[in-house]
């Protein structure tokens, strides 16, 4: 970037990789490129320079790639809304290229030769209209949008294509939001609706008409929501099993995610009856129920999640088996607080910053027979599965799902089994 001026360059584009760029290189420095695919020659506008590297947008696709479609929402594009990576891409090509990004990170930080395929999700079939919980940024306006990709500058918008059709039926973008700083807008799978406010500092919110039946809640901070018109914990449904979700609480935002993640995760786990199972950041108990109905009555399963309003969310879903309980705090403490020294089988979900090599380390001796861990990042997952082989757990199986369309993420589940020396 030379005064200001934005610089324009050829770029011939080589590979994807991971966060929804691809590769490039011009001049000898690597241009990570959005906007692109593999084996395109573009035109794109350098947004940021390094020492190390370039980062650009291409702004005119001069030989495309067969996998390039129109993307289907006006408001995606260089410089618009950065919530959708690959709506320039087929769906089928969608998945390769994530499967592409986590064999690559499985290779470079854990040296695993992996196959992997990304296995499309129900619920979506055009991978749009499947995302239940959308969070909107307002301007000082009162304009909700989305953010611009790597900035903080908000993309004004009508309407969102992925957004589920319940969380469109709310209206969120086209009211007034003066005085919040952001709106979640939330649409279950029993068919509730809910927004979230969270209001600026010291400001009051009027919240407007939506012309839908919906919970109004109010985020505070501090884990605190109230609920201002109708209830706080909504409901959705997994196998038959109800589950209450306070407010902005997690959960997995493509309708047919919860049901493949948690079969993935019950095949690969292999309970028996007695057996004594953990379930790591556990979130609202998706996984501890079916894990506590797997063990039956003679069993246990131990869930730890350090949010409050997910643990009491838990506790009132797991309230019918008694031999599943919840407890607050962050793993590696809650661990040696409680006195665990083993498990038979370790379930661990955490955030997209991983478990980390503490919490590795820690996970690893329990000796328990096998781990599933369930991650949202290819890079982190790698980094934490080279340290599991280090400890004795190497990888034996790999699924990945297409939770997120459009977009670069995805979701694995994985299994580790325990070597046992002599064997």
């Amino acid at each position: 970037m030379n005064g200001g001026t934005a610089v324009q360059i050829e770029l011939n584009v080589e590979r994807v990789a991971n966060g929804g760029w691809c590769v490039a290189r011009h001049e000898g420095r690597v241009v990570f490129v959005r906007h692109a695919l593999p084996g395109e020659r573009v035109l794109a506008e350098i947004t940021d320079e390094t020492t190390r590297f370039l980062r650009a947008d291409a702004i005119e696709i001069l030989d495309a790639s067969p996998d390039r479609v129109t993307p289907p929402c006006p408001f995606a594009g260089p410089g618009r809304c950065g919530g959708c990576d690959w709506q320039h891409a087929t769906l089928p090509a969608q998945r390769r290229l994530k499967a592409e990004v986590i064999a690559e990170q499985l290779q470079r930080l854990a040296g695993l030769e992996m196959k992997i395929e990304v296995e499309e999700v129900p619920g979506a079939p055009d991978g749009l209209g499947w995302r239940t919980r959308v969070q909107f940024a307002v301007g000082p306006d009162g304009v909700p949008g989305l953010r611009r990709h790597r900035s903080h500058e908000i993309e004004p918008i009508d309407a969102c294509l992925i957004a589920h059709p319940e969380v469109e039926r709310l209206g969120v973008e086209r009211a007034d939001w003066h005085g919040a700083s952001a709106v979640e807008a939330v649409a279950t799978s029993t068919r509730q609706r809910a927004v979230v406010v969270t209001p600026k500092p010291r400001r009051r919110v009027a919240v407007p008409d939506l012309g839908a039946d919906a919970s109004v809640l109010v985020d505070e901070g501090a884990g605190h929501v109230r609920a201002v018109h109708g209830r706080a914990g909504l409901t959705e449904q997994v196998a038959g099993r109800d589950y209450r979700v306070t407010g902005s609480g997690f959960w997995q935002v493509h309708p047919g995610a919860p049901a493949v993640l948690l079969d993935a995760v019950t095949e690969f786990a292999a309970l028996s009856p007695g057996d004594w199972a953990l379930d790591l950041y556990c979130g609202a108990g998706l996984f501890t129920a079916t894990l506590a109905e797997s063990v039956g009555p003679e069993g246990a399963v131990l869930g730890i999640e350090s949010d409050p309003h997910a643990v009491q969310d838990a506790r009132h879903n797991l309230r019918d088996l008694s031999q599943a309980r919840v407890e607050r705090g962050r793993v590696e403490v809650a661990l040696d607080r409680l006195g665990v020294e083993r498990a038979d089988v370790v379930v661990a979900d955490p955030p997209r910053t991983g478990l980390g090599k503490d919490v590795v380390t820690r996970v690893a001796a329990l000796d328990a027979a096998r781990i599933v861990y369930v991650s949202c990042d290819p890079a982190t997952l790698a980094r934490d599965l080279a340290w599991f082989a280090a400890l004795g757990y190497p990888v034996v199986d790999i699924r990945a799902f297409d939770t997120f369309p459009q977009t670069h993420h995805v979701e694995t589940v994985t299994l580790l089994v325990k070597e046992r020396s002599g064997l």
